[in-house]
C-alpha cells in the first residue's frame, strides 16, 4: 500500500511561522521528486515548492523567501517551512509524488492565517 501523509497545519497569526511534514511510502519516496500544492477556497490547487531527489528546488513567486523546502531521505519525508505567513496564504497545503498518471497525493492539511 501506497501512504502520503501531511501534517503540520494548522491556526497561525500573520508573520507567524509553521512547518509541514509529508511522510511517504519509500517505494514512491525514494529517488523521486516531491511537491508541496496548495487550494484555498474558491481558487485552483497551486504549486508552491517542489525538490528533486538531488535537491534541485523550486518555488513559486509569491512564496520566494518566505518558504524552505527540504527532504530527509533517510526518512522519506518532506518539509516546508512557512514564515512571514499572511492571510493569503491560508489554504489546505497537500503533498505529491508526481508519479504515474495522476501522481500520488495525501489527504491534505489546513492552513489558516488569521489574528
Amino acid at each position: 500500500q501506497v501512504n502520503v501523509v501531511e501534517s503540520g497545519g494548522g491556526l497561525v497569526q500573520p508573520g507567524g511561522s509553521l512547518r509541514l511534514s509529508c511522510a511517504a511510502s519509500r517505494s514512491i519516496f525514494s529517488g523521486n521528486a516531491m511537491g508541496w500544492y496548495r487550494q484555498a477556497p474558491g481558487k485552483q490547487r497551486e504549486l508552491v515548492a517542489s525538490i528533486t531527489a538531488y535537491m534541485y528546488i523550486n518555488y513559486a513567486d509569491f512564496v520566494k523567501g518566505r518558504f524552505t523546502i527540504s527532504r530527509d531521505n533517510a526518512k522519506n519525508t518532506v518539509y516546508l517551512q512557512m514564515n512571514s505567513l499572511k492571510p493569503e496564504d491560508t489554504a489546505v497545503y497537500y503533498c505529491k509524488v508526481p508519479l504515474g498518471p495522476r501522481g500520488y497525493w495525501g489527504q491534505g492539511t489546513q492552513v489558516t492565517v488569521s489574528s
